[in-house]
């Protein structure tokens, strides 16, 4: 992916994981303190940014030098983002229990973003 387009997504990312938080906090938090929930759509928001400020530093070493392992960083927090983050998203708000199990695919794929970003980074010029 050309580096431009982590910086936007990331950006876009970023600024959905704010108004996801913001939901949260205010639109959603009778419901998700009467489930009990809180924890897990907090956890999915600060995942969120974390990572969405991650693609934005792929772009911003991508555009210094692009190289594979950087749009396997970039591909690896984005599908983080969807399937952990949404994942949890989607367990607060009250989805099927058996979505848990699939959530540590998620995190398997920031680890593997993190990687990937540090073998990226070593082979930017």
């Amino acid at each position: 992916m050309k580096p431009h387009a982590w910086l936007v997504c990331g950006a876009l990312l970023a600024a959905l994981s704010v108004t996801m938080g913001a939901f949260g906090a205010h639109g959603l938090k009778e419901y998700l303190e009467a489930a009990k929930r809180v924890d897990t759509f907090e956890t999915a928001a600060r995942y969120h940014m974390y990572h969405a400020i991650a693609l934005v530093l792929v772009g911003l070493l991508a555009s210094a030098g692009s190289n594979r392992a950087l749009d396997v960083a970039g591909g690896c927090f984005l599908a983080g983002i969807l399937i952990f983050s949404g994942l949890c998203y989607a367990l607060a708000l009250g989805g099927p229990k058996y979505l848990g199990a699939i959530v540590p695919i998620g995190g398997v794929a920031f680890i593997a973003g993190w990687v990937a970003l540090a073998v990226g980074a070593l082979r930017s010029r």
